[in-house]
């Protein structure tokens, strides 16, 4: 297998209020989207969005759970001060602000929000990449 993510997928409760924090609060550019599935362009890959009961049937186990899932998803930024300024614009968009921004053990400053799903977000600026 090759070590490349072309789509990731999350398995949504409400579906445009999803698109509507996406596109609108954090300018997630939409490449389409319809009833039952959208999709955004972003550098490198697509992210996309689907019911989460949809998604649950499709893979078919239960669309029951609740609480960490075990993974973040992560936005990497050129500056400390763009951390604080996406969480923030996150935050105004309907995220929940989980960590604010701070100096991180690993020589860099990162934060996390919630989406309206429940998913975890990491903003981080990263002086090493």
């Amino acid at each position: 297998m090759k070590p490349h993510i072309t789509i990731v997928t999350l398995g949504v409760e409400d579906l445009q209020r999803s698109v509507d924090f996406y596109q609108n609060g954090l300018g997630f550019p939409l490449m389409g989207d319809s009833d039952s599935i959208a999709f955004f362009k972003m550098e490198g890959i697509i992210f996309g969005l689907y019911p989460r009961d949809k998604l649950a049937e499709d893979i078919t186990i239960s669309p029951e759970g609740t609480g960490f899932q075990g993974f973040t998803l992560a936005h990497n930024v050129d500056s400390p001060e763009e951390v604080d300024k996406t969480l923030a614009e996150a935050v105004a968009a309907g995220a929940e602000l989980v960590k604010p921004g701070q100096k991180v053990f690993w020589g860099g400053y990162s934060g996390y929000f919630k989406d309206p799903d429940g998913f975890y977000w990491e903003v981080a600026h990263n002086p090493y990449l």
